[in-house]
């Protein structure tokens, strides 16, 4: 499917949100904000690490201050990339709805779209009221190749199936997992896929170990 034309004369190109733990940030995740802003057209990325994940467990989480400054050290070649610390000043959960309706009243001329991966299609569901969530927030998605749309493994009402599905582009992102570069920083060994800046930052932090 073609990326979206650009916005007309007069009108704005939306801004990504990408949100994550970020524990530690790499280049799978800076090469999906990339890939995004081509596909979607959007004018920009801001980076929402979250305080507590809703989904996966905190046990190994670095400081939301650690987190965030490696995300300032990842980003900061990159003028149209922005970290938030919006969620770090909510207690409880890090709910995306939270997080789209606190940013609509603070930015209210600002078109936003939130960013996720094809394997997150199937988990949406599980959010926190998601059906409060979709009318808010156009949800992009970025599939790898060969991904096969199944309108059956949305498990939400229509028109959310295939109103997601139709937001759906092959880009090429980068395949790496922070849990796997966390257990080498544990175990001492060389790190890639992860900016130099935020290695030295871990390194000089004792992250991880």
């Amino acid at each position: 499917m073609p990326p979206p034309p650009p916005a007309p004369p007069g009108e704005s190109r939306p801004v990504g949100l990408l949100g994550g733990t970020f524990n530690p940030v790499h280049n799978g995740h800076l090469t999906i904000a990339r890939e995004a802003m081509r596909l979607f057209d959007l004018s920009a990325v801001w980076f929402i690490p979250c305080a507590i994940p809703p989904h996966k467990p905190a046990d190994d989480l670095a400081s939301n201050a650690d987190r965030l400054a490696m995300l300032r050290l990842a980003i900061r070649d990159e003028p149209r990339f922005k970290a938030l610390d919006i969620e770090f000043h909510r207690p409880g959960k890090s709910y995306t709805l939270d997080t789209v309706r606190d940013l609509r009243v603070l930015h209210p001329g600002t078109g936003f779209v939130f960013i996720i991966g094809a394997d997150t299609l199937p988990e949406l569901h599980t959010w926190h009221k998601p059906l409060e969530l979709l009318p808010l927030v156009r949800i992009v998605t970025l599939a790898r190749p060969g991904f096969t749309p199944d309108p059956d493994a949305i498990r939400l009402p229509p028109p959310w199936p295939e109103k997601l599905l139709a937001d759906v582009r092959t880009g090429h992102p980068i395949e790496v997992a922070s849990r796997d570069l966390r257990a080498r920083f544990a175990a001492g060994l060389p790190v890639s896929l992860v900016p130099a800046a935020v290695i030295q930052y871990i390194q000089e932090h004792n992250l991880y170990r």
